[in-house]
């Protein structure tokens, strides 16, 4: 190793010491969150009386993974304790996690391989070819963190004039359901929809807590919306799924969409994203959908004249 390699290692370490730091504050948060939602009744505890939180206590979770009573605290505390396999998976089964929720705390344990900080992926423009094609069905690359890289234009028209940008020029979707005003919100079901794409979003920052690009991203995010904020203090965790999407639409009215999704090889954490209607009506619609002219969705809002008074990055009035 040459001298300017113990530079380079020398530079890194107070890096990966933060990295380290904030993914222990992670692992101790989400074991707090999940031992909240096991109620004794679900692991066959008795309920007891006079307690003072929801949930379960450190030691009833220390008792039922068969682990010491300072070590569960010191790993709940977020304390920089080692941790086996065997000894997470039984504290993963005294909590009830999923397989999302497993492979969660293993990642934020260290457990896994590190992952590099994402860049935005190169997109050979053959991409752009095949999106196409695919009109009249909405279709996009998006990234883990919600990014749109490309699209074709029924889904450009789909997303209309809540199409908002981070603060940093993306068009990212998770962006456009939290900050749209409610008037032009493009979800219906935007409820049912947000919990979910939250809980996708925290399940891929799992792989990358400490990455200054997901941490900015996460904090930008928590600072202009607190219905946002509220949901990633859930702690949920989700992996990406088919379920029914219920857009609005000024032009064409309501669409109710599946999202399939397909993977991309050779470009990691990125993915295909296809809108499939759920009925003849949703297709017909689709069809009006993407005839429309380019920008002929952006007609002014008349409760709040959006899109005309955001710029990038930002909401018209009445966002979340």
């Amino acid at each position: 190793m040459t001298v300017l390699d113990h530079r380079t290692a020398a530079d890194a370490e107070p890096g990966r010491r933060a990295q380290k730091d904030r993914r222990r504050t992670e692992l101790a948060g989400f074991l707090k969150a999940c031992r909240a939602r096991v109620t004794p009744e679900d692991v066959g505890l008795p309920p007891g009386l006079r307690r003072r939180t929801p949930g379960l206590r450190r030691e009833e979770v220390a008792q039922l993974a068969g682990v010491g009573v300072t070590w569960y605290t010191w790993l709940e505390q977020g304390r920089p304790i080692n941790a086996s396999e065997q000894v997470l998976a039984a504290v993963a089964r005294a909590l009830r996690l999923d397989g999302t929720e497993r492979e969660h705390l293993f990642r934020l344990a260290g457990l896994s391989p590190d992952f590099p900080e994402p860049d935005p992926p190169a997109l050979d423009p053959s991409t752009q070819v095949i999106l196409d094609a695919l009109a009249p069905l909405p279709a996009a690359v998006s990234n883990t963190r919600f990014d749109v890289l490309m699209y074709n234009r029924p889904y450009e028209s789909l997303f209309g004039a809540a199409r908002i940008t981070t603060d940093s020029g993306r068009f990212n979707s998770i962006w456009c359901t939290v900050l749209a005003p409610p008037c032009c919100n493009p979800f219906v079901n935007r409820a049912e929809a947000l919990p979910r794409m939250v809980a996708v979003l925290r399940s891929a920052y799992g792989k990358h807590v400490g990455e200054p690009v997901w941490e900015e991203h996460v904090q930008r995010l928590s600072a202009r919306s607190e219905l946002f904020r509220e949901l990633w203090e859930r702690q949920e965790v989700a992996p990406p799924e088919i379920w029914l999407r219920v857009f609005k639409h000024p032009k064409v009215g309501a669409l109710r969409l599946n999202a399939s999704y397909l993977t991309m090889p050779g470009v990691p954490e990125t993915y295909v994203v296809v809108y499939l209607p759920d009925g003849p009506q949703d297709q017909e619609r689709i069809e009006q959908l993407a005839a429309l002219p380019p920008g002929g969705w952006l007609d002014p809002c008349h409760a709040c004249g959006y899109p005309e008074r955001r710029g990038p990055g930002r909401a018209g009035p009445g966002g979340a």
